[in-house]
Order: C-alpha cells, then sequence, then structure tokens
C-alpha cells in the first residue's frame, strides 16, 4: 500500500481542551494494518492537543514546527526530527509554540483511535 497524504480525509478535532488541530490517518485497519493506526497530526499556531491521559502508549515523530511535550508536568521542548514515547497512563499535550505548524506523526493502538 502506498499514498499520498494530500489524498487523506482531514478530522478537525473540536472542544474546549483543542484548539487549531487536525489529523490525518494515514494507515490504520481500513489499509491492513490491524492493530495500529499511525496518523498524521497537525497543531496550528497557538494549537494544543487536550491535556489527557489513557491506558495505551504511543510513540510520535516530529516533521515540523516547533513545540513542547508536557508529560506528567514536565515541559519538553519538540521540533523536526524530535521523537517521543508517551507511556500510558500519563497525563500529556502537546503545545505549538512556533510561528508555523507543528506537524507530527502518531502512532497509537488502534483502541486509541476513535475517528
Amino acid at each position: 500500500m502506498i499514498g499520498k497524504i494530500s489524498d487523506v480525509k482531514k478530522i478537525e478535532l473540536s472542544g474546549p481542551l483543542v484548539k487549531h488541530a487536525s489529523m490525518k490517518a494515514l494507515v490504520s485497519p481500513e489499509e491492513g494494518w490491524k492493530d495500529y493506526v499511525m496518523r498524521v497530526v497537525e497543531l496550528g499556531i497557538d494549537g494544543f492537543s487536550p491535556k489527557h491521559s489513557h491506558p495505551w502508549q504511543h510513540i510520535n515523530y516530529i516533521l515540523e514546527g516547533q513545540g513542547e511535550l508536557e508529560i506528567d508536568g514536565v515541559d519538553t521542548p519538540i521540533s523536526e526530527g524530535s521523537y517521543a514515547y508517551v507511556p500510558g497512563n500519563k497525563l500529556h499535550q502537546f503545545r505549538n509554540i512556533g510561528k508555523k505548524t507543528l506537524k507530527f506523526i502518531c502512532i497509537v493502538p488502534v483502541e486509541g483511535h476513535r475517528y
């Protein structure tokens, strides 16, 4: 399976705990990867993901932009080329602190993708 990100439907994320956020699911059970979903998340300028925790872990790779990843109250700078492992049950949040879109790959178990 080979695809282009420009052909994938964008999912706008909304709610009081999220700002300027969207994602695209690139590879999922629909494409044959039965246990995981690889997504590209975009946070616009001043955007952030909800501060939340869940039982599953996820891995991330920063494609572009500058931000912070908070895990259990500790903020760590992230930028193009950074990667992160977020263990299950850890309170975490991604924030864009740069002057352009923060874009990153996020791989989660299928139960972590509810869209």
